[in-house]
């Protein structure tokens, strides 16, 4: 039975680029797409450029151009990357559009109506300076948490902690350093448990059973209003009715699936109520990543409910890249933007790759980049498309370049390859791609085994007849793989499809054998990767984020001049709180996942033991440190860091890196003296 099939990605943000990152769901998404339409039913992909929102706002004030101007760049810049990357959108939008306004008016409208929303003051932040209340990230201060200094007011770049801009140490306004007021300002909330029984029965039908199991934790209280509106100054849709509101950008976001299914429809000569009424029988789905699923699982469908529009058949969510087993890397030159991959590599290796590690969890991925130049040349290119390589040049330069039939074992090499038909479709339906692209490199690895024990090479000039049939036996094989790979390869099925001389494939052509068939000359289909061009991508990466890192003098940067100017003075009383003591390294380790960081576990002369994280890991080896007698604060404040409790301070000085000392004490000290 043919399905109406219409599926979505989480919105780009239209602040910076597209990264390696990103491109994991679009990619997950496209194959899924690429599957059902190859399967015969209509399957409508449609996404868009998230606009709005203070981030934006400032983007645009630090480039001194207009927010229109920056998303305008950022749109162009998206659909270039998802096209060089063969994600084929049916439609690709923007949330800063007529209909989108139109529905967020809507919505409001309907929620209204209903009683779903209601309006109470709340405490912000307010510069005087400027007369403007301070969104999150207006406000800039030293981290609560990490003590880093020029932080936005919603989370810290260095440790990831988030917070509101009131916990901020030293705060100040981003604009002009000027430390901020609380000043009253009416918001508008949407009573999200209103919703609590119909989510509560919702999330189990609607997503996997570890998303709905975490969402749940949310249900044993009830579910807090949310706040819908932001003060002017604001880069959104104005609230009908309430000046100098709008719109927070999560309201306007998500209505950009129906906005940009709505403009898709337009172009098309079909309504939106065929897809989003709540009577529709079309099939929903939400592409997205697990750090967004609160949005999509709880507010996305009640606001949907409140409003009377169809919720999604399902929100599929996957897991976060990691690059080489860690968190993707500015510094490190790992967090990757596509167009800088495009620069260097083929981007239907990355599909192939990331298809081989999708399984339809919320795992996170691994992109390791030994195993995906392994994996690359071994399986695609030294497998599957080797065996084009090897029958279509011998066939087209050896002989007259047209298949014949085939022989019994050849028969029967291409009915094993079609009895897993169904269970490749399964695969790609349950978005279990790993599993897919397993079984067709094992099916791959039978056909190579077929042609080396058939060895034409040999047979060529003794017995053409038999080698032509073996050449056909290979070549249509290869083609079936190549039509299970199409939603993974598209470009690659694409050339096969040039180079057999035939249309674009649909799934049904795999039941079809080619026999007294013209094929065409051969084209290269891929090359391998060579880890130079890794190398190379990284490096460029590297540059580009060096070269942007340019340092901002914000307000406490300014104060931190300032006081560099003028040594603080402590009275000599506070000095003496400082208690120095002399220790014995007893216990030494590398803490493998931080770069600067060493465990050492010390002794005073009491008997007593302390742990303390160290950064002296770049100039000191672990195991040098055994047996050694340091300088350490015994009383500072135990601090609970990422990798343990640190209870002291080992005393060091130099430059830092290699050129970093520890401070020895006299060779006749003891352990646990302190220091006068």
């Amino acid at each position: 039975m043919k399905r109406q099939i219409l599926m979505t990605c989480a919105l780009p943000y239209a602040n910076g680029p597209i990264h390696l990152g990103h491109m994991l769901e679009h990619i997950e998404a496209d194959v899924f797409s690429r599957f059902q339409k190859m399967r015969g039913h209509e399957c409508i992909f449609i996404c868009a450029d998230d606009t709005h929102g203070t981030p934006i706002m400032i983007k645009a004030r630090e480039q001194g151009i207009t927010p229109e101007a920056l998303i305008a760049q950022s749109f162009q810049d998206h659909t270039a990357d998802f096209k060089d990357f063969s994600i084929g959108f049916d439609h690709y939008g923007s949330t800063n559009s007529e209909e989108n306004k139109k529905l967020c008016e809507l919505f409001y409208e309907r929620m209204k109506a209903k009683n779903h929303i209601h309006k109470k003051p709340i405490q912000q932040l307010y510069c005087e300076h400027d007369k403007m209340f301070l969104p999150d990230r207006f406000v800039k201060g030293t981290c609560p948490k990490c003590k880093s200094p020029d932080q936005y007011g919603d989370s810290c770049d260095v440790c990831s902690a988030t917070y509101t801009p009131e916990d901020l140490i030293d705060a100040g306004c981003s604009l002009c350093g000027t430390k901020p007021i609380k000043k009253a300002s009416d918001h508008i909330f949407f009573r999200l448990n209103h919703f609590k029984s119909y989510l509560a029965e919702w999330l189990p039908k609607h997503t996997s059973p570890e998303v709905s199991k975490k969402m749940m934790e949310w249900f044993n209280e009830d579910l807090r209003d949310w706040d819908i509106s932001r003060d002017d100054p604001y880069f959104g849709f104005g609230i009908p009715g309430e000046p100098g509101k709008y719109f927070y950008v999560w309201v306007d976001a998500p209505m950009g699936y129906v906005s940009a299914t709505d403009q898709w429809a337009k172009k098309n000569n079909r309504k939106l109520e065929e897809f989003w009424s709540e009577n529709s029988s079309t099939e929903i789905y939400h592409f997205i990543g697990k750090d967004i699923v609160y949005f999509h699982t709880l507010f996305w469908p009640a606001l949907l409910k409140s409003a009377d529009f169809k919720t999604p058949n399902k929100v599929l969510v996957h897991g976060h890249v990691m690059v080489n087993g860690e968190r993707m890397s500015k510094s490190r030159g790992t967090f990757i933007s596509t167009r800088v991959y495009l620069n260097h590599l083929d981007p239907q290796f990355l599909r192939y790759y990331y298809a081989t590690k999708i399984n339809g969890t919320v795992n996170d991925l691994d992109l390791n980049f030994a195993d995906f130049a392994s994996r690359v040349n071994s399986d695609l290119v030294g497998k599957i498309v080797n065996l084009a390589s090897r029958g279509a040049q011998m066939l087209s330069k050896k002989m007259d370049g047209v298949l014949s039939d085939l022989d019994p074992a050849g028969q029967q090499i291409l009915e094993n390859i079609r009895a897993q038909n169904e269970t490749i479709a399964n695969h790609y339906d349950q978005r279990d791609f790993s599993k897919a692209t397993t079984l067709i490199r094992e099916l791959a690895d039978e056909v190579n085994r077929y042609f080396d024990e058939k060895a034409p090479w040999k047979t060529l000039e003794p017995n053409p007849v038999e080698t032509k049939k073996v050449l056909t036996t290979t070549l249509n094989a290869f083609r079936l793989l190549a039509i299970y790979l199409k939603p993974i390869l598209p470009k690659m099925a694409e050339q096969v499809a040039q180079l057999l001389n035939e249309q674009p494939y649909q799934w049904s052509d795999l039941s079809r054998t080619l026999k007294n068939h013209k094929i065409n000359d051969y084209v290269h289909l891929a090359n391998r990767v060579e880890m130079d061009k890794i190398n190379a991508m990284v490096e460029e990466q590297k540059q580009i984020y060096a070269s942007l890192a340019k340092p901002k003098v914000s307000q406490s940067v300014k104060q931190a001049q300032v006081a560099e100017q003028k040594p603080l003075e402590i009275e000599f009383e506070d000095f003496m709180k400082v208690d120095l003591r002399i220790a014995r390294i007893i216990e030494a380790e590398e803490i493998k996942e931080a770069d600067k960081l060493l465990r050492v576990k010390v002794e005073l002369a009491s008997g007593e033991t302390k742990q303390i994280i160290a950064g002296i890991k770049s100039a000191y080896a672990a195991e040098k440190l055994l047996g050694r007698h340091v300088l350490i604060c015994a009383n500072l404040k135990p601090r609970k860091m990422k990798f343990g409790m640190s209870e002291g301070m080992i005393l060091a000085a130099g430059d830092g890196g290699q050129d970093l000392f520890v401070l020895s004490p006299d060779p006749g000290a003891k352990a646990g003296s302190r220091v006068k």
